[in-house]
């Protein structure tokens, strides 16, 4: 298997001296995010976002930047600097505007700026805020989404009852189906709807937005992390494709997202494109001409983790063919190509993302990138525009030839923050594990490395568990602040992840114990074996999410192994789990069913029957406002920890969700797990 990380030159990618420092958790929390490119429509500039962080007042800021596509000496400039947070640049199609969301009125509204510069211009001005901004081809017409009551007919009407709470006697609220709360939030009867209203010749909005998508139960974008990818104008804007789960009392249970058409006048109700599929529809985009509607379908109702294929729908006659069914991988992003016969789309695979160029005649597929994690690609001219990420250097953009040839980096964010940085070198490996099949790994060497010393270990367990550490860059759990502080870094994509093909990732149903775990312990064995630097007696287990469920599992399953744990919002009862969480189809697919009807299938996996094996060493954090795993689990696998006389440790953070996602808040995650593992791994007379 040809080797997809950098191997042990990593570092070299940021031509960094070679006495750099490693990088410490306020260089993570502080470094500057690149998102969101949007290619001019003659393919001249590009327009992203930037998000720069405040350390001193804990807070971010978004800009809008542009770069010059025409110069190869150009860089990119800020188009928009102001603190109400400006981002989602959308083109008018004749390029002579940027249109942007931005806070900077007192809510956020819709804004429109020069490309050249120069004032920006308040588009809209309603009486509540509004999101993910599209802006239509012909230029006469907006769409956007914003939170309302669905019995409100106007947006003053919601801005009205929303002024009102807390003013009639008492604070109750009064539910009558699930989703009470979700993700982050209770739910106030707020739905996200699509808008959209007419632009005038004075470059405002015309009147009172209609409701395109009407009155579906449901929200426009699916929450919590659905974005503007999820509708889109066709090229005569005169219609809008969107994606929405008919709510009702089923929807906590639900996969079921389905592609809408409306007239984007909202002259008339829409029609469901895909009720014939129970499973997710989502992601719809129109092709070039107008003919053709391609969008991103998965096959098994109920499955969050099942592939997605490309769907193609021939708009006059309604014949719909899955393009991608021969090809084992799931598709993420997709981008038609300007003459419409083909997309390009990134996909994971075998530990990292990849960009491919997928035929839409015959569903031949073509790998145009290798290694690192590249994103959101857009046609710029005879290029393609993307994103890159690897372990070694956070988001940029690059540029691809259409007609072959070597991505060429376009920016260099954080250069400048990142200059005397050294990143740890690292290398994919590969094992057998479970059931003998082939399962791949990472090892990071510590910065600063010495040939002939032995360093010990910091063993990262990814959540999901249909997901993977993949090669890229994370701002939560990045293997290179671990190396920074004098660890050797092993991670394993074991069975359930994603990147593998779909039956690899199917296979950790209803086995979330076994062949996962059997695949941690083989594939560490590995990488010590593979290694010598390693110290395989020195280690810890560190896990979040499904992760933290895991070192609750090998709490009990493996306990003589690690000399610490550490578990971020991990399952600890999965009865009370199954109870407590909000999003029931996650458990209800990967446990076969709810929890009355198979008892037996969580208690077999259940870490919560065994804790009378517990012995090690745990610290236990959790974010309050964590509805995915509720908190309560937090605090039972920490009362079983101090019940049992076990060292342990409970950090809570009272203003986080699943993440920990404000810079200082981020900062002290990091400090407290460092010293955490210091403190049980550190031999006497070692330092960082």
């Amino acid at each position: 298997m040809m080797n997809r990380g950098l191997a042990f030159a990593a570092a070299a990618l940021l031509a960094v001296p070679a006495f750099g420092r490693g990088l410490e958790p306020s260089d993570l929390a502080s470094l500057a995010r690149l998102s969101d490119p949007q290619v001019a429509p003659d393919g001249t500039a590009v327009a992203f976002v930037v998000t720069e962080t405040n350390l001193e007042t804990n807070n971010r800021q978004s800009d809008v930047w542009l770069l010059d596509l025409t110069r190869p000496e150009a860089r990119p400039r800020r188009l928009t600097d102001h603190p109400g947070n400006d981002n989602e640049p959308q083109w008018s199609p004749d390029g002579k505007w940027l249109w942007f969301l931005s806070s900077r009125s007192g809510s956020r509204q819709v804004w429109r700026v020069r490309p050249d510069g120069g004032r920006a211009h308040q588009v809209t001005d309603y009486p509540v805020g509004v999101a993910n901004l599209r802006v239509g081809p012909q230029g006469g017409r907006i769409a956007f989404t914003a939170e309302v009551f669905p019995d409100c007919g106007t947006l003053a009407c919601t801005a009205g009852r929303l002024r009102e709470k807390g003013t009639d006697y008492g604070t109750g609220r009064h539910y009558e189906r699930l989703f009470v709360r979700h993700w982050d939030t209770w739910e106030d009867g707020r739905r996200s709807v699509l808008f959209s209203v007419a632009i005038g010749p004075d470059g405002k909005a015309a009147g009172e937005p209609v409701a395109v998508s009407g009155r579906l139960d449901g929200d426009v974008p699916p929450v919590p992390f659905g974005g503007r990818e999820e509708f889109v104008f066709s090229p005569d804007g005169e219609t809008l494709f969107f994606t929405l789960r008919e709510a009702g009392r089923s929807e906590p249970w639900s996969t079921n997202l389905d592609v809408f058409r409306a007239p984007a006048d909202g002259s008339a109700p829409p029609v469901n494109l895909t009720r014939a599929n129970r499973a997710t529809d989502r992601n719809p985009l129109v092709s070039p001409d107008g003919s053709k509607l391609a969008w991103l379908a998965m096959r098994r109702p109920g499955y969050e983790a099942d592939q997605l294929d490309v769907m193609l729908r021939d708009l006059a006659s309604g014949e719909t063919r899955n393009v991608t069914a021969d090809w084992d991988r799931s598709v993420e992003h997709i981008a038609f190509a300007p003459d419409g016969t083909s997309l390009y789309a990134s996909a994971a695979d075998v530990g990292t993302t990849r960009l491919f160029r997928i035929d839409l005649d015959d569903g031949s597929v073509t790998a145009l990138t290798e290694g690192a994690a590249d994103s959101d690609a857009s046609v710029a001219g005879d290029r393609l525009v993307f994103v890159r990420a690897s372990f070694a250097a956070p988001a940029d953009l690059y540029a691809l030839p259409l007609a072959g040839g070597e991505p060429l980096r376009l920016t260099s964010i954080n250069a400048q923050a990142l200059y005397d940085v050294e990143m740890a070198g690292y290398e994919q490996f590969s094992f057998e594990g479970a059931e003998g099949d082939t399962v791949y790994g990472y090892a990071f060497r510590p910065v600063g490395f010495e040939a002939g010393r032995r360093y010990p270990i910091a063993f990262l367990v990814h959540g999901g568990p249909q997901g993977s550490f993949g090669e890229g860059w994370s701002y939560r759990w990045n293997p290179q602040t671990y190396a920074a502080r004098g660890y050797g870094v092993v991670m394993i994509d074991f069975h359930g992840s994603t990147g593998y093909g779909q039956a690899f990732t199917d296979s950790i149903n209803r086995d979330w114990g076994g062949k996962p775990l059997e695949d941690l312990k083989l594939g560490l064995a590995a990488a010590v074996e593979r290694y010598p630097w390693l110290d395989g007696d020195n280690a810890c287990a560190l896990g979040a999410s499904y992760g933290g469920y895991m070192i609750n599992w090998i709490a009990g399953q493996w306990p003589e192994r690690f000399r610490c744990l550490v578990n971020h919002d991990g399952i600890f009862d999965l009865r009370s789990f199954y109870y407590s969480t909000e999003e029931l189809w996650f458990p209800e697919w990967d446990f076969g069913a709810p929890y009355w009807e198979a008892p037996e299938e969580y208690e077999r996996w259940n870490p919560a029957n065994h804790v009378a094996q517990w012995r090690t060493p745990m610290l236990v954090i959790h974010g309050l406002h964590d509805f995915r795993v509720p908190p309560e689990q937090g605090l039972a696998a920490f009362t079983a920890l101090q019940r049992r006389g076990i060292p342990s440790e409970l950090l809570v953070f009272p203003d986080e969700n699943h993440w920990v996602l404000a810079p200082g808040n981020s900062i002290q995650w990091h400090e407290a797990v460092g010293v955490w593992l210091d403190r049980h791994l550190r031999r006497e007379g070692e330092g960082p």
